[in-house]
C-alpha cells in the first residue's frame, strides 16, 4: 500500500538495524512499505531511509554509523509498531508466503479490530490490522 496524499504523518517510528538493507528488503517485499528515499554513506552503511504504509511512515538507518541517535539508542532493545492495513487476511497472507515469522494469525480482537503479529529479521515487533483510532483536531 502506496502512501496517500494529504497531510504529513507527525510522528514517525524511527528503528536501527544491523543489517538495514535487509530490513528495507524485508518490510517492501514481506510486509509492503514504499520506499521513499534512502541515503547510504560511503561504506554503504544506511545513514537515513523513509518507508511508507497508508498514511504513515517510518525512518530506519544502520546501527554503528555514529551520531547522537546511534549511540542513544547503542543498548536500545526491539520495538513494536502497529500497522492499519485495509484487508488483513491478504496482508498476512504476503507476509506468510515471504517466509515472515508469524507470532500470531489474523485474530478478531474484543474492540473491533483484526490484527497479526509477526517479528521482523532483527526481533522488531509488527502488528498490522484494522484498529484506526480517530485523532481530534
Amino acid at each position: 500500500m502506496a502512501a496517500t496524499g494529504g497531510a504529513s504523518p507527525s510522528i514517525y517510528p524511527t528503528l536501527l538495524y544491523a543489517d538495514a538493507k535487509a530490513a528495507i528488503r524485508q518490510l517492501t517485499e514481506t510486509f509492503g512499505f514504499s520506499e521513499l528515499s534512502v541515503y547510504e554513506g560511503e561504506d554503504g552503511a544506511v545513514m537515513h531511509a523513509e518507508l511508507a504504509q497508508g498514511n504513515g511512515a517510518i525512518m530506519l538507518g544502520s546501527k554503528g554509523r555514529g551520531g547522537v541517535f546511534d549511540a542513544a539508542m547503542k543498548d536500545a532493545g526491539t520495538t513494536g509498531v502497529y500497522v492499519v492495513v485495509d484487508d488483513v487476511d491478504a496482508h498476512h497472507q504476503r507476509a506468510v508466503e515471504h517466509g515472515a515469522e508469524i507470532l500470531m494469525p489474523p485474530t478478531d480482537q474484543d474492540y473491533g479490530s483484526r490484527d497479526y503479529m509477526a517479528r521482523d529479521l532483527e526481533g522488531n515487533i509488527w502488528s498490522f490490522g484494522t484498529y484506526a483510532p480517530e485523532i481530534g483536531g
